[in-house]
């Protein structure tokens, strides 16, 4: 049949090519493919098609092309006599009319994973352009009797004895009725044009650019006349199916919908009614359809997702109301305007909350940016909680903590909203804090009646809480809350008990009965209860903060303040963006496509500013963790004493040097401590030269070992880079000894030996130019190069040439020492050498900058012929307690073992994970020290960079952060602190399975 239209293709477009065939319902569709590469669609309508309805779509097409091109729909390719569409017969001799329109980049929505927030408001803002371009566009095919128009829905009511299970049968007739109420108020809305079928099967979407987007909105094919609503409800009805959180997908359509065609309130009340009833339609229809062919299965299937949202976990209809109109910046109801216009308004003229005015009471800040306190952000001490403050203000003194501000005192298991530790967790404070004596007397700020009293007395909850009611002029409610009181103040207020303006109705009570906490008030406004009840979250999840901050804002009126006295000041991450792309080198770079700001951390996790929790999985410099006390103490303690070099004598120099000595072979005994692995890999340098008299280095391609101009030119990473300086003449490279990509696999018993062999080929390049070896340096397992497991005997062969050719080893372990590896302290011991230097960097100071070389005793005498060494701050009293201490919990803290433990659980979760994802090309790694390469062929090994990004960039979406390596960027780089632990290593591999199985990591 397809040669058929192949042939009118040809004779009406001048078109000659392949037709793919694509799905359709009724109508026959056709993927153009030109041998130019050029594609376009070829629809052929069924026999009888009204050429009415075809040339609605073309006129539509043609309108929104002209109205608002920045839509993606297809444009129409008139046929050779400019004909939109033409009639043909098909080989069964019937008329068909055909028509061409050009062809949209991506795949089907319904295929396209994940369907994230971004990409869901993307589609809603896609339906809102489309939408508004169609406001004047007018067609009598509009006008039909048409079952999928959501206004004439209520057909369905005649039929709900089709679905035989009764529980079901009246959850559809509630939806009924539901939509029955609507009546009125959708008639009161002006009807126009949608495109009334934007399901998951006619949106597609792309991820070329990067960013997941909608690429195309297709098939006009049921376009009708009916309010704007309907249409945004039948997308929504698609968005929602299936989703893991519904509410939020919601949101982000609407919110889509709303920044380009704002909707009203009493729209956005609409939507979750109409949304139900294009569900129900479609189990009735397909229910009837399934009686009209009993024998075809699959028409009945596509109702179990409608049925698993029409079933599922009941939604809070109220609370999503809200969500949805302060998502569009609307308020929440319309109550909550002329409260909060009032509560302005009678600014000044409320009664003291505490009998005296706060204005002069101090503001200081709990915040994530600001605060140390909780020094463990997962559990705060009952130390801390009852002494916030302590450290500036006496227990008499009054003072108040910041609305709105993101704080990490919130550690009980109820501000957590997932599994892990770096799920989202309810961080932003949604009230004032008044912090002010056990006992102090409160205030009713205006005349109101008890709605609620509660002792809440579990470790970290309110104790004592009151909420009031209040009413404006206007008749309009809202209410107060008051937490951390006295219970035994509050034990005789009863419900709808009337409290005056003014009048005192209870106390604030001590950390024995107040929840634990420093004795403070938490004043909290909100202006409905719709949906919350008296269960107010006190602290809001800040990716919800415009839900929260609508419903409870902040409530410095009835305290008689100005609100931005107590409202917290965050700060502006695309300020401090736009400040460091000012100030600092363009060549400075950042990780991700969107940074993060990171402002606290504790062992593997770190915190953004609104006390995001982050999985650590790629940070090797905070060795033994991020923040440990004992490295804190260590530095308070010296700085309170002092701080001097390796002029003077100290303990603590000797002190160090003897904890590095035994860890390593009795040939390496002579150390410097310097300030990092690049100035230390310098001294190396100078060193090799003094001990060997030569100048010639060989070192493996693509290696890295520090940012100076010598560390450089030995650095092919940075040298043979864009820009880059170039090698040296007195530089020669060999290969990286990776046997998955490299030369010699792994199929090659004697692998090892023949990249070592390689050195030879070196020594001679170098003295064609004039060069002896001075020596050999290499990161003992290459990280830059791609996290690389040399084969054994590599570094054995290596080290035999260099040293009988008169050069010096040396050994690069800054990525790989201090245990990391679990099964060795250094990675130059699982390959059964002994370097005559060992570098070490970063790690051995987790955070403070330090370097280390350590080398024989006759490579030192070698060097002190030359002139004196010294480093200002290499070897500072400071920095040798730091190293001692940090390598002092390797050992106390059983770190090494937690790497080979941890370790061998993430290289198991990864190799199962290869049997699912051909992606993957090769898991390699020892201890902690892992590499994921992913390739978009296994046979031929293509790197998969682009794909590797996306993995990247999606992980710290899902609060992982890790790194990319290889000279084809196309390796996962893990690499966590070593305090990492069996929950850390779940949630790296469960959130890693799932990215890989979505649309942007495949080839």
């Amino acid at each position: 049949m397809s040669d058929n239209w192949t042939e009118i293709l040809r004779t009406h477009w001048g078109i000659t090519a392949q037709l793919d065939p694509l799905d359709g319902e009724y109508d026959l569709n056709f993927r153009v493919m030109q041998s130019d590469g050029k594609t376009s669609i070829l629809k052929v309508m069924r026999a009888g098609c009204d050429a009415g309805l075809i040339d609605m779509q073309i006129k539509a097409l043609d309108h929104v092309a002209a109205q608002a091109p920045q839509v993606p729909m297809p444009r129409i390719i008139p046929a050779n006599d400019g004909s939109a569409m033409i009639t043909a017969k098909d080989g069964a001799g019937q008329a068909r009319l055909i028509w061409l329109q050009s062809a949209l980049p991506g795949i089907c929505y319904a295929r396209f994973s994940p369907h994230s927030m971004a990409l869901i408001a993307d589609l809603g803002a896609q339906n809102g352009r489309l939408t508004a371009a169609l406001v004047d566009f007018d067609h009598p095919a509009l006008a039909r009797d048409f079952k999928w128009n959501l206004m004439q829905a209520s057909w369905i009511k005649a039929e709900l004895d089709c679905v035989t299970d009764t529980s079901r049968r009246a959850i559809l007739a509630g939806i009924c009725e539901e939509f029955d109420a609507l009546q009125d108020d959708l008639a009161g809305l002006p009807p126009q044009a949608i495109h009334n079928d934007l399901n998951d099967y006619n949106a597609l979407a792309d991820h070329s650019t990067g960013n997941p987007r909608i690429s195309g909105v297709i098939d006009l094919g049921d376009m009708c006349r009916a309010p704007r609503i309907c249409d945004l409800a039948i997308t929504a009805a698609y968005a929602v199916l299936d989703h893991p959180e519904p509410e939020q997908a919601l949101t982000a359509l609407v919110k889509g919908y709303h920044q380009v065609h704002p909707l009203t309130g009493a729209e956005i009340d609409m939507l979750l009614p109409l949304l139900r009833m294009r569900l129900a339609k479609s189990i009735v229809n397909s229910t009837l359809m399934a009686q009209e062919n009993p024998d075809d299965p699959y028409i009945t299937i596509s109702q179990a997702p409608a049925w698993r949202f029409l079933e599922g976990p009941e939604l809070n209809v109220e609370m999503l109301r809200m969500r949805l109109r302060s998502a569009c910046g609307l308020p929440i109801n319309d109550a909550a305007a002329r409260v909060a216009l009032w509560l302005d308004q009678s600014r000044g003229d409320f009664a003291q909350i505490i009998g005296q005015s706060l204005s002069d009471a101090p503001m200081e800040a709990l915040s994530v940016e600001a605060a140390t306190c909780p020094r463990n952000p997962f559990d705060i001490t009952d130390r801390e909680a009852a002494t916030l403050g302590a450290d500036r203000f006496g227990p008499d003194d009054i003072w108040m903590g910041y609305y709105s501000e993101p704080r990490l005192v919130y550690t009980a298991p109820a501000f957590r909203k997932g599994k892990w530790k770096a799920s989202n967790r309810r961080t932003v404070h949604l009230g004032v804090d008044v912090f002010a004596p056990a006992g102090q007397e409160l205030m009713a700020p205006m005349a109101a009646t008890v709605a609620f009293v509660e002792d809440r007395r579990g470790r970290l909850d309110y104790g004592g809480m009151v909420i009031l009611r209040h009413e404006t002029p206007q008749g309009d409610a809202f209410h107060s809350l008051y937490g951390h009181l006295d219970p035994a103040s509050i034990a005789g207020l009863e419900l709808g008990q009337s409290i005056a303006k003014g009048e005192v109705f209870c106390r604030l009570g001590a950390a024995d009965c107040n929840g634990g906490w420093a004795p403070h008030l938490h004043f909290q406004l909100a202006l409905s209860l719709a949906g919350m009840g008296t269960d107010w979250p006190g602290v809001a999840d800040p990716d919800e903060l415009d839900l929260w901050s609508a419903i409870c804002p902040n409530p410095a009126a009835l305290l008689n303040l100005d609100d931005v006295y107590v409202a917290h000041q965050a700060t502006d991450k695309n300020d401090i963006l736009e400040k460091r792309q000012m100030h600092f080198g363009g060549n400075l770079k950042l990780s991700y496509s969107d940074p993060v700001m990171l402002m606290r951390g504790w062992k593997h996790h770190l915190f953004d500013e609104w006390g995001r929790p982050y999985l650590d999985a790629y940070n090797n410099v905070p060795h033994v963790g991020h923040a440990h006390p004992r490295i804190q103490a260590v530095v308070a303690d010296q700085l309170l004493r002092m701080n001097s070099n390796t002029r003077y004598l100290h303990p603590a120099q000797t002190a160090f040097a003897d904890k590095l000595m035994s860890k390593l072979p009795p040939e390496l005994s002579v150390c410097w401590f310097l300030n990092s692995g690049t100035e230390a890999n310098e001294l190396a340098l100078r060193l090799a030269r003094a001990a060997s008299g030569a100048k010639g280095m060989i070192t493996p391609n693509h290696g890295y070992h520090g940012n100076t101009t010598g560390a450089i030119d030995i650095s092919a990473y940075k040298f043979n880079a864009e820009g880059g300086v170039g090698q040296p003449d007195w530089v020669e490279l060999v290969d990286i000894p990776d046997d998955y990509r490299g030369i010699f696999g792994r199929n090659d018993p004697d692998r090892g030996g023949k990249y070592a062999a390689q050195v030879d080929q070196a020594i001679a390049a170098l003295a064609d130019r004039g060069h002896r070896p001075a020596g050999f340096i290499a990161e003992t397992f290459p990280s830059v190069g791609g996290q690389i497991i040399p084969p054994d005997g590599y570094l054995k062969g290596v080290y035999e040439r260099i040293r009988a050719a008169g050069g010096i080893c040396i050994a690069d372990e800054v990525q790989t020492g201090l245990g990391r590896l679990g099964e060795h302290y250094f990675a130059f011991e699982a390959q059964g050498v002994v370097p005559d230097i060992v570098v070490l960097g970063k790690p051995i100071g987790n955070g403070h900058p330090l370097g280390v070389l350590i080398t024989t005793p006759e490579i030192a005498a070698a060097f002190a012929k030359g002139p004196e060494f010294f480093s200002t701050f290499g070897g500072s009293t400071l920095s040798c307690r730091v190293g001692k201490t940090v390598l002092d919990i390797v050992d106390d803290e059983g770190l090494m073992q937690n790497a080979a433990k941890m370790g061998a659980m993430l290289m198991s979760g990864l190799k199962r994970m290869s049997e699912a994802h051909d992606i993957i090309g090769d898991v390699r790694g020892m201890g902690l020290f892992v590499g994921v390469e992913l390739v978009t062929d296994r046979a031929t090994k293509a790197p998969a960079t682009e794909q590797c990004n996306y993995v990247l960039n999606r992980m710290r979406e899902e609060r992982i952060l890790m790194g990319r390596e290889g000279p084809d960027d196309n390796i996962l780089k893990i690499r966590p602190p070593l305090s990492v632990d069996a929950e850390g290593i779940e949630m790296l591999l469960d959130r890693l399975d799932a990215v890989l199985g979505e649309t942007g990591s495949r080839p």
